[in-house]
């Protein structure tokens, strides 16, 4: 509809009135507005005539004296252009008759420019439809008031609504516009006042999704947004696709002009019924247009009869419904309440007044209509209508999108400050959202049952260590621990015992001791660990090294390495470790640490976060990995010894192979721990059973290998002496033999030792020496023809020793009950028997024997030649 349809439809409408009003006094007021639907601000005069209607029928229906005065509007069209709409305003103040108030205004730029002017006019104005909260300012518009609550009004409602859910943490989501700025701002003062953080505040012009995102990512969980209905699509299509709905967020939004706009909304990315997944549950807040309560006002008609008849009014004039409707009918009751007041008292002042010529100026008319208008108070369509300082005391009413449907929900009182939610109100977890992700936060500590097994067993294993050691010392000068090296075995034992201790230290935590202990305890661990572990597996790399250096002997010479070198070999390791632990400790100490994991996330929202007690310095890394690059290159060293060395059995160094199998177990335990370590740091009861068993493992596997089999021989030591020298005549074999021998003068340092050994051993050379000589003897026999006994006694228990210097001796003496056939028996001795005997050993002892018995060459001196005396040729 045009201008010009609406001035025809007022000029009928105004005969129809002034045709009514005989008899009454008319009250001239000024409607300044638009027309039309002129930048976006829609046609609002044509939608609200029908509720201006209603209000003056029935404001006649009153009695006296309000019913005894009509308003006579004048109209003029802002156009919501500033120029026009100030020169329309200027020309109907020029040419029109004297104005009581300007009613009316719609675009905050035209009404501005009015309201600031109005007192120098001395006039009052009284709006339905401007929001804007610039009109708060009564220094700029002390004349202006409105019946429509503020933008800001609903912040109160807001705070109250968050309050109420005990919400201390929200997001803003800002559409950068007109006027939302000073919205925004009023709103982070009030949020700020309440004691409320603001999480995040976003302001987005085109695509929302950036801003969403980073409000994701600050954890916001309840936003409140303020933005238009043009823009809703878009930001809802892009919190669907982030998944910003549901139970985990509430929206906090305004409501708009257009209803169920969501309805067929759909955009490039989302359908409408996204768009509706997205805003199920969300919370709208907006001024009430009509109360709710079905209570009768100051026309004597509840909202709801006045919705009705607005509605079938409309229908007859065909004009849609607007959402000020309300705010319009309350209005004209306002401005007609507050000039009949006005004149009441002027008509009284002159009646008793003792001037027979009684007038007011203009600036006096105009505080008493301020006056009257800040006493105007009653219950209206839109509820409870009140001013103060010239702003609408009303109700804020809450609504919230449920099944495609706005369900109102609360409202919320700003005269009594009190907000009212009904049971309607509903949300699709088991309560309304946290605010945030709820944070517990727990000490992360050793599982004590899993704490005590580990220590008893640690601890029983520093038992079985220290009964090794007793064991070690007490057998120390036996045939079979001289020839392991007791010595360097303690060492081995030591380094046992710390490794041990180092678990029940390691699952000491601040549940446990306190935070001074605590740290103090993380610098005695890197020692005990390190040093423990190159005790261990360094006096192991020793031994290895020894059987290395023996087996790699190709020219057969006597080679000692003596115990004190195994010891010089072992403290270079442990002044190494020395020295990076000194330097770790003094220039970057370890001290204790707190660090925060999140370990779990549940439906309900909660995140458990667990503080882990650490022992770190600055550089914790770097020192690592100068020990772990040193002991792995220590442990890779001794892996290919151990492989080199891996078919070499000596009985002399009595555990050479154990050893071997020792360092493989400690090498495989020792890479699995470090990489469980590291895997493992945000589980510290994985971490601590892992580490624990793998020390436990190894130390327990490395006493087991070593001393195990010693106490089994020290229980059949006639078995290991047999089992220990059997040769075979190939060629191997025999090399083997010769190394045998050569290492056993490196084995010991105790002569009495080495001369017992060297007899020991020479005596099992000889009786093979017999066993061969007497299979030889018959097998001549044979050939000879001469009937084999087979009852041939053994070899004699007593031998006589073989030299160069009496190789005509006969090699056996048999006891003398031993002889059945005393002539057959001579016959064998005789010296004809012994030289062919003789002449077919003398070789294969030569060349096959006399090196090994010469390897042994001590023994085949008398007692009383120096051990270490230059062995003759054999």
């Amino acid at each position: 509809m045009d201008v010009w349809k609406v001035l025809v439809l007022w000029g009928l409408l105004e005969h129809l009135v002034l045709c009514l009003c005989q008899g009454r006094h008319t009250l001239p007021v000024l409607w300044i507005m638009p027309f039309t639907d002129e930048l976006g601000c829609g046609n609002i005069t044509e939608t609200t005539l029908p509720a201006v209607h209603l209000a003056q029928q029935h404001l006649r229906k009153q009695p006296a004296p309000l019913g005894n005065y009509e308003l006579e509007f004048h109209f003029a069209n802002s156009q919501c252009d500033n120029a026009i709409g100030l020169k329309a305003f200027f020309d109907a103040i020029c040419h029109g008759p004297k104005y009581l108030m300007i009613f009316g205004g719609v675009c905050p730029s035209v009404t501005s420019i009015i309201a600031e002017s109005l007192q120098g006019w001395n006039l009052v104005q009284l709006s339905f439809a401007v929001t804007a909260p610039a009109f708060e300012d009564k220094r700029r518009y002390p004349n202006f008031f409105r019946i429509v609550p503020s933008d800001n009004a609903i912040h109160p409602a807001v705070i109250k609504f968050v309050k109420h859910y005990n919400w201390n943490r929200v997001g803003i989501l800002t559409q950068d516009g007109q006027g939302v700025s000073e919205v925004q701002r009023d709103l982070m003062k009030v949020l700020l006042r309440a004691n409320i953080q603001i999480a995040a505040t976003q302001n987005f012009i085109g695509d929302p999704s950036v801003s969403l995102r980073i409000l994701k990512e600050n954890d916001v969980r309840i936003i409140i947004g303020l933005f238009n209905e043009s823009t809703a699509a878009k930001i809802f299509c892009s919190a669907y696709h982030l998944n910003m709905f549901s139970s985990r967020y509430q929206w906090v939004i305004p409501r708009w002009n257009q209803r169920n706009w969501w309805v067929n909304r759909g955009t490039v990315n989302c359908s409408s019924l996204s768009l509706m997944e997205a805003m199920e549950g969300s919370i709208s807040v907006d001024f009430e247009p009509l109360s709710s309560k079905e209570t009768r006002g100051i026309s004597g008609k509840t909202p709801q009869e006045y919705q009705k008849e607005y509605d079938q009014l409309c229908i007859q004039k065909g004009v849609n419904s607007s959402r000020f409707h309300g705010f319009a009918y309350d209005a004209i009751w306002v401005v007609t309440k507050a000039l009949t007041r006005v004149m009441e008292a002027m008509r009284h002042n002159e009646k008793y007044s003792l001037h027979h010529n009684y007038t007011v100026s203009d600036e006096e008319l105009s505080q008493m209509i301020i006056e009257a208008m800040n006493e105007t108070t009653f219950l209206g369509v839109t509820g409870q209508v009140r001013f103060k300082n010239g702003e609408r005391m009303g109700i804020i009413r809450f609504t919230q999108l449920q099944d495609g449907s706005e369900i109102q929900v609360g409202e919320y009182n700003t005269i009594e400050d009190r907000l009212d939610l009904s049971k309607n109100m509903r949300f699709t977890a088991k309560g309304p959202p946290r605010d945030i992700t709820m944070v517990l936060h727990q000490r992360g500590q050793i599982n004590i049952v899993v704490y005590s097994i580990l220590s008893a067993i640690s601890i029983l294993g520093m038992f079985m260590a220290s009964s090794f050691l007793f064991f070690n010392i007490k057998h120390r000068h036996h045939r079979i621990i001289q020839m392991s090296s007791p010595f360097i075995n303690n060492i081995i034992i030591l380094g046992g015992m710390l490794s041990y201790s180092f678990v029940i230290i390691f699952g000491l935590d601040g549940s446990l001791i306190s935070d001074g202990s605590f740290e103090i305890l993380c610098k005695i661990r890197s020692w005990i660990l390190s040093i423990g572990f190159t005790m261990a597996f360094g006096a192991m790399f020793a031994k290895t090294w020894r059987v290395y250096a023996i087996f790699k002997n190709v020219h057969l010479k006597k080679k000692v390495i003596k115990d004190l070198r195994l010891l010089v070999v072992v403290g270079g390791m442990l002044l190494i470790d020395l020295c990076i632990l000194i330097c770790w400790h003094i220039m970057d100490p370890l001290r204790r640490t707190v660090e925060e994991y999140r370990t779990e996330v549940d439906g309900n929202d909660v995140a458990l976060y667990t503080l882990l007690e650490r022992c770190e310095s600055a550089h914790t890394a770097t020192w690592l990995a100068i020990l772990f690059v040193y002991k792995g290159v220590l442990m890779v060293f001794c892996c290919f010894l151990s492989w080199e060395t891996r078919h070499v059995s000596i009985p002399v160094l009595n555990d050479s192979q154990y050893i071997g199998w020792s360092v493989y177990n400690v090498a495989v335990m020792c890479m699995i721990g470090a990489i469980a370590s590291v895997l493992t740091r945000e589980l510290p009861n994985v971490q601590f059973c892992i580490i624990s068993l793998v020390i436990i493992i190894s130390t327990t596997g490395t006493l087991l290998l070593l001393f195990i089999p010693k106490l089994i021989l020290l229980k059949a030591p006639s078995k290991f002496a047999i089992q220990s020298h059997q040769f075979k005549l190939s060629q191997t074999t025999v090399r083997k033999d010769q190394w045998r021998s050569s290492s056993i003068s490196s084995a010991g340092q105790n002569k009495t030792f080495w001369v017992e050994d060297n007899q020991n051993y020479n005596e099992l050379l000889r009786r093979r020496v017999v066993e061969l000589d007497s299979e030889l003897e018959e097998i001549n026999m044979q050939l000879d023809g001469i009937p084999v006994s087979h009852n041939f006694p053994e070899p004699c228990s007593e031998y006589v020793v073989i030299t160069h210097a009496d190789i005509s001796e006969k090699c056996c003496t048999l006891p003398e009950d031993s002889r059945t056939d005393d002539d057959l028996l001579r016959d064998i001795n005789s010296p004809e028997r012994i030289q062919r005997r003789l002449s077919v050993q003398l070789p294969i002892l030569h060349h096959a024997y006399l090196p090994s018995i010469g390897g042994v060459n001590a023994s085949l001196a008398s007692p009383s030649t120096p051990l270490d005396s230059p062995a003759p040729s054999p």
